[in-house]
This record gives structure tokens, C-alpha cells and sequence, in this order.
């Protein structure tokens, strides 16, 4: 895993583990790594694993069975979804609407854009 200096680690950590949710590669029961093989599989220390998993328990994302594990919660979907759109919301979409307003790149060549760049058929 690759970090990036503007945001924490504990952070980008957190971010990897819910787009693994939203994505449905982890889902509603499954068994996360531990402190230890987490901190051991992206090179940090187990502190910052633990500042991570704090952070997600608060969200109500994972929960943990004492001397079993942390497990992904029932509705953590949900819940990571609201919050990944929140944080895009407040943190990063406005840096993208002030690029396109110095880039002075309208909404149509945006969709534009993104239909080049993810095809889909529109519902």
C-alpha cells in the first residue's frame, strides 16, 4: 500500500478497508485482519492499525469479539457509503468544482469524460 502525505495513515488505511466494503469484497460477517497481520500487510505500526480499527468501530463499520476478532458490520455498507459520500461532499468535491472553473470545464464535457473513461448505460 502506497500512502499519500495529505491525509493520515490511519486514514488511507480506514479508506482501503471501506471501498473493500462498498466494493463487496468484504461484507456483513467477515473476519478483518488482526491488529498484528494488518500493521505486518501495509508496513505500519500496530498503534496506527489500532487508531484505524478505533476509527472504524466509532463508525460503526467493523466491531470487535473480544479474543475473537474484528468482524465487518451488518450494515456497514450503508453506513460506509454514507460516509465515503459525506467526506467526498466536504473534502473533494470542491477542489474538483474549483479545477473545472479555472479549467473552465462545463458539466457536459465532465459527463463526457466519464462516460469515456467508465461506459455504462444509463438506467
Amino acid at each position: 500500500m502506497e500512502f499519500k502525505t495529505q491525509k493520515p495513515i490511519y486514514r488511507q488505511i480506514a479508506d482501503y478497508l471501506l471501498e473493500n466494503v462498498l466494493s463487496g469484497e468484504l461484507q456483513a460477517g467477515d473476519r478483518i485482519p488482526s491488529v498484528r497481520d494488518m500493521a505486518a500487510e501495509v508496513e505500519v505500526n500496530p498503534n496506527t492499525v489500532v487508531r484505524t480499527y478505533s476509527f472504524l468501530s466509532d463508525l460503526d463499520i467493523i466491531y470487535n469479539q473480544r479474543g475473537i476478532g474484528y468482524f465487518i458490520a451488518e450494515d456497514a455498507r450503508t453506513r460506509a457509503y454514507n460516509f465515503q459520500k459525506e467526506v467526498f461532499i466536504e473534502e473533494e468535491l470542491p477542489a474538483l468544482f474549483k479545477n473545472m472553473d479555472l479549467l473552465r470545464i462545463d458539466f457536459e464535457e465532465l459527463e463526457a469524460l466519464h462516460q469515456k473513461l467508465y461506459p455504462y448505460e444509463k438506467q
